[in-house]
């Protein structure tokens, strides 16, 4: 009568096993579904950390290479700001060993965020310093200019006074007006214009002294020089008693005459006379020239046969 219960018995506890074995089987499958399933996210992680780590070095290799860039673009005007540039290098490298070794995603943000507000920072004042510069260079090339035409008028003031003072300067010279010479024989009422080189025993000189108020009345010395036909000049010699200074060369003179200018035109007659008896004046064509006060007033030439 025990059998049926032992029977019963030994299949409870097949039973149980079985049901223990399919739990064991369901716990194993689901604890390799979460490892599987972990691993997995674990991976995707991983992944997407490495992603944002290369993106974030993306950034920094942008920025670093923007900063350079305008640094070149604006040469000598970032020298003045090397002690920014080397805070925004320094923090180019901290950045980048973090990104190296122990990698951290906010970490890293934070930093780049500090770079790139330091970093525009840099180029507000480099900009500034360009304008301001600039700015300068068009006041410098406004004033430059001013300065140029100031000089321009000024050049032209002086040339304007300096042609005013020459025609001043010209218009208070001494003239001579109506110069007349010719050979002559006698004198007094008896004197004789002739054209013959052997009759002439005088060379009559006569001019007008033009009327002139700029300048100052009292004596003014004339002196005449008369070139004969071969050049040379006739004088009574050859020494200083002789000659007169003109534009600081020493000219021979052939008469002088001291006349007492009173700013009014006056006429004056000079004689030459041939002192010597034996020779006769050269036939040919003679030239006068008068002058006074460091200029030829006045010039006529006459022929003698």
């Amino acid at each position: 009568m025990e059998k049926p219960d032992n029977i019963n018995s030994g299949r409870n506890v097949r039973n149980k096993s079985w049901i223990l074995i399919v739990i064991l089987i369901a716990a194993l499958a689901l604890l390799a579904w979460l490892y599987l399933s972990t691993r997995s996210r674990l991976g995707g992680l991983l992944e997407e950390k490495e992603m944002q780590r290369v993106e974030q070095q993306r950034e920094l290799d942008s920025l670093i290479a923007e900063h350079n860039s305008i640094k070149i673009e604006y040469g000598t005007f970032s020298d003045s700001l090397a002690a920014k540039d080397s805070v925004i290098q320094a923090n180019a490298i901290e950045i980048r060993k973090l990104l190296d070794t122990q990698y951290e995603f906010y970490k890293v943000k934070k930093k780049l965020d500090r770079l790139r507000t330091i970093s525009q920072g840099y180029l507000k004042q480099i900009d500034s310093l360009y304008t301001v510069n600039q700015e300068l260079k068009v006041e410098n090339e406004q004033i430059r200019s001013s300065y140029q035409r100031e000089q321009q008028k000024t050049s032209t003031l002086e040339k304007d006074k300096e042609a005013l003072s020459e025609k001043v300067n010209m218009a208070a010279v001494l003239r001579a007006y109506k110069i007349t010479a010719a050979g002559v024989r006698g004198s007094g009422a008896k004197e004789q214009v002739t054209d013959k080189a052997r009759r002439a025993e005088k060379i009559k000189v006569c001019y007008t002294l033009g009327e002139n108020p700029l300048l100052s009345a009292g004596a003014k010395n004339i002196y005449i020089r008369i070139s004969r036909p071969d050049k040379l000049i006739l004088t009574y010699g050859k020494g200083d008693d002789y000659s007169f200074n003109y534009k600081g060369e020493i000219l021979q003179y052939t008469m002088k005459e001291t006349v007492n200018y009173q700013n009014l035109s006056m006429d004056v007659c000079s004689y030459w006379v041939n002192r010597s008896s034996k020779e006769n004046l050269p036939e040919g064509g003679y030239i006068v020239s008068v002058y006074t006060d460091d200029f030829e007033i006045g010039q006529t030439s006459f022929e003698l046969k």
